[in-house]
């Protein structure tokens, strides 16, 4: 799809000798944003109206394909087949819609268009049929990118100290425990946060995404949760009607089973781009912007990463740089890496394994060092 679209950039004998869970850098670099932008080709940030509209309709054109080949072909197969088909149905629509969830967080950085009402109007069409509160995930999102790394600020996976731990922690630090933990997490994560805030930021009252008058917006934003809320309720009307005409079973098969697989894979992604043993967190004395910018990992998740939109493996470009397009993300990251050097953090281990891993190892956080400000995962009881 051209330069830096859908690239992947190979990895030099350097970096695969590199211990992936080696602690990056956590005191002041030495370059600036000013150094990073200047070491990026400038085409990297030019937005194409065309081009983004293009991965658009290539993601709709496969859920349209996959929805007609499941509901016009599926029934004809003879039994067991049948049934077999839809868990491959369910994982390659929730993949791609995975991948129109991410063109959505395109929209919300500004980064789908010179034109901020176009990428609002796609950011709200798109987000809303996967039951996303556009507006009030935008201005939470954008705050998570303000306030990264940061143990005081940040909007989301943020670390606890073990003195804040709840009490059952411990009993569930154990394969079991892990297992009900991880499907909870991916399963229920990503509504339960919106609805109540959980794994998010604790503010001194009830925090809700779909509330214009909850403590995570202010009075500019409000008007927008309202529309943000339109936009579900319309979603969920029109599934009403077609689980009335068609079946609550056959909605479920259709939608809601690769819903939860993005639901799934979003949780997922986020955790395992903030989550890692090799990552500080930094309380308000000790915190900045680009040491939080760099406190993310990019991870490799195979096929799926075009599939995605490189969201998965070039993060720490757009942490930095936000509002550059996804197509250009994996061009940058190659330009940005010599010189960031060991500030920069990739991390290859397939992510179900790094899933399991980091549910082990990044329990809580704690200092090194009592009364200083750099916070590192650890998993002792």
């Amino acid at each position: 799809m051209g330069a830096g679209g859908r690239m992947t950039v190979p990895a030099t004998k350097g970096e695969e000798k590199k211990n992936p869970l080696k602690r990056v850098p956590y005191s002041k670099p030495p370059f600036t944003v000013g150094d990073i932008k200047k070491a990026i080709p400038p085409h990297c940030f030019k937005r194409s109206l065309l081009r983004s509209f293009s991965y658009v309709v290539y993601d709709l054109f496969l859920i349209s394909l996959f929805y007609y080949i499941a509901t016009s072909y599926f029934h004809l197969l003879p039994s067991p087949f049948s049934y077999l088909a839809w868990p491959v149905y369910w994982i390659l629509q929730g993949c791609v819609c995975t991948g129109v969830w991410v063109i959505a967080h395109e929209c919300g950085h500004h980064a789908f268009s010179d034109y901020q009402w176009v990428d609002d109007t796609v950011g709200l069409i798109l987000h809303s049929t996967l039951l996303v509160p556009y507006f009030s995930w935008k201005y939470s999102h954008r705050r998570h990118h303000s306030n990264t790394g940061s143990l005081d600020r940040d909007e989301v996976f943020v670390p606890k100290p073990k003195s804040e731990l709840s009490f059952f922690s411990k009993y569930l630090n154990n394969p079991p425990g892990r297992v009900m933990t991880l499907v909870i997490t991916l399963t229920l994560g990503w509504p339960l946060y919106l609805a109540f805030n959980v794994s998010g930021r604790p503010y001194d009252r009830f925090a809700c995404h779909y509330d214009p008058y909850g403590p995570i917006y202010n009075d500019r934003e409000r008007l927008q949760i309202y529309i943000s809320d339109v936009g579900v309720i319309t979603t969920t009307y029109i599934l009403y009607h077609f689980a009335l005409a068609q079946g609550f079973v056959w909605l479920t098969c259709v939608y809601g089973a690769p819903l939860l697989i993005v639901n799934g894979f979003l949780v997922l992604i986020t955790y395992l781009q903030h989550t890692h043993p090799s990552l500080p967190h930094y309380d308000s004395l000790e915190w900045d912007w680009l040491r939080g910018a760099l406190s993310t990992v990019d991870r490799d998740y195979g096929v799926l990463n075009k599939v995605f939109h490189n969201i998965t493996n070039a993060h720490v470009a757009h942490h930095l740089f936000s509002t550059m397009p996804h197509y250009h993300a994996m061009e940058a990251t190659k330009a940005i890496k010599p010189l960031l050097g060991e500030y920069y953090q990739f991390d290859g281990t397939p992510f179900y394994k790094a899933m399991w891993r980091e549910a082990k190892e990044c329990l809580y956080v704690e200092p090194d060092e009592p009364n200083k400000g750099v916070f590192w995962y650890k998993n002792k009881f």
